[in-house]
């Protein structure tokens, strides 16, 4: 395979595809990053309210690889993330109880801003919305010398020609759950010692996050994420549920006051429910695939995937 005049298409900005491209700059080899969003960051998504960032995507990371390890102290340096805490609670039948595990990561700009570090020297195209891939390949009508796609599994088979077989399967293989993510900033903080909460057995709610906490500025923001289950009936219109999340927020922490704002977004593939073979896919036609379905759906499985499918690219262009 030889480098044609358009490289290789990476389509997605999210961290996989950013680790992906990455990869491919550094080997010297010709690539464009095409976003279908206005901006840079995927499921790590951020979104300003008055000025202030609240996550409504991923809710943290965490780290236990060498070589992520070193890209979060790379963001640490920069002032972007930090370490937040290693003890959460959960909620359940038996009722409320300390949780201690890995320590798990927060950004003060929100998780999208480490996707864009990342991808500050990449070239990255927003608004482009990929349409189609077609043996050659070719995105969009144009050769390219190898296509990566950073997305869920779904997304991605509605790009490609039902003619690229192996790729076809990988992505038709994959199966995803549903969730709403809802910002709730209240007039003032009548909640402690929470950070971040799991919710088992709950018919709308699967986390809680008190942003406040997370984001380091004391803010009474809490970030509350549902149930598969729950979503699964929202999705049309995710603004709707709103009322119904915000009231099982208050009951499950005897809130007093109602929230002054109330935002929701849908995610229709929130979370893989199924891990894929490896940690990326990479065909004979020239097609990979990236993201957290291969692992632990974890932010720290999405640029390892990335990082691999760059370097297998490399691998083979050379």
């Amino acid at each position: 395979m030889t480098v044609g005049r358009a490289g290789v298409v990476v389509v997605g900005a999210g961290i996989a595809g950013v680790a992906c491209a990455a990869e491919l700059v550094r080997a010297g080899i010709p690539v464009q990053v095409r976003e279908r969003a206005r901006v840079t960051g995927g499921r790590m998504a951020s979104k300003r309210f008055d000025g202030r960032p609240a996550d409504l995507g991923a809710a943290y990371f965490t780290v236990d690889h060498p070589e992520f390890a070193e890209v979060a102290e790379g963001w640490r340096a920069a002032g972007l993330a930090r370490e937040w805490t290693d003890t959460l609670v959960a909620y359940g039948p038996e009722g409320r109880r300390e949780l201690t595990g890995p320590t798990r990561w927060s950004a003060p700009r929100g998780l999208r801003s480490l996707v864009e570090h990342l991808a500050r020297d990449l070239p990255v195209v927003h608004d482009r919305l990929v349409l189609t891939v077609e043996p050659g390949p070719r995105v969009d009508g144009q050769d390219c010398a190898a296509v990566a796609l950073a997305m869920p599994g779904p997304q991605a088979a509605l790009l490609l020609d039902p003619a690229l077989g192996a790729a076809t399967r990988a992505v038709t293989g994959q199966r995803w759950s549903p969730a709403l993510s809802a910002m709730l900033r209240f007039p003032a903080r009548h909640w402690s010692d929470l950070r971040g909460a799991f919710v088992n057995g709950h018919p709308v709610l699967s986390l809680i996050c008190d942003d406040g906490d997370r984001r380091g500025d004391g803010a009474p923001v809490l970030v509350a994420h549902t149930t598969p289950e729950f979503a699964s009936g929202h999705l049309l219109q995710p603004t709707a549920a709103g009322p119904a999340i915000e009231l099982a927020v208050r009951d499950l922490l005897g809130l007093p006051e109602p929230a002054g704002l109330v935002h929701v977004h849908g995610w229709t593939y929130a979370k893989p429910a199924t891990a894929a073979n490896g940690t990326y896919h990479l065909d004979d036609d020239g097609i990979g695939i990236a993201g957290d379905a291969f692992g632990k759906p974890r932010v720290q499985s999405a640029w390892l995937s990335g990082r691999d499918l760059g370097r297998a690219l490399v691998d083979r262009l050379r």
